[in-house]
């Protein structure tokens, strides 16, 4: 599975990847449960995580780059029902957060997300990069 695939669509839990868009809205696959379902655009908003920006006291990163930097640390993931644990380990893991901006309830989905992008193995990569490394 291709991190460029992946959506996170407002109103349903977890992450999906987008199969087939239409006019109405799209056809997306449930990265936990594997369900096939419609979710129409008058019901749901769409946002592939390629898009993401994260608040930082400098200039908005990118959230693959917090992933990375998730993954990079090594660090065993915090128990998402607990806040403080949450953003301590995201101010060691990455200190640079606005967390006066980004929401504790952000910070828990990306623990959530992030548990599930490694559950399934999905290389943290931004299409853009491919391309990059392929004209080269």
């Amino acid at each position: 599975m291709e991190y460029y695939k992946l959506v996170a669509v407002s109103g349903l839990p977890g992450l999906f990847e987008l199969l087939s868009s239409k006019n109405d809205g799209a056809i997306v696959r449930g990265l936990d449960d594997e369900q096939t379902r419609f979710a129409a655009n008058r019901s749901h908003q769409f946002s592939h995580l390629e898009s993401i920006e994260v608040f930082t006291q400098g200039e908005n990163t990118n959230l693959i780059e917090v992933f990375q930097a998730m993954d990079k640390a090594g660090k065993p993931l915090p128990n998402e029902k607990d806040p403080a644990a949450v953003k301590t380990y995201f101010q060691a893991v990455y200190p640079s957060f606005d967390f006066e901006r980004v929401y504790a309830s952000d910070l828990k989905k990306m623990v959530r997300w992030f548990a599930a992008l490694k559950k399934h193995q999905v290389e943290l990569k931004l299409s853009e990069q491919e391309s990059t490394e392929e004209n080269e």
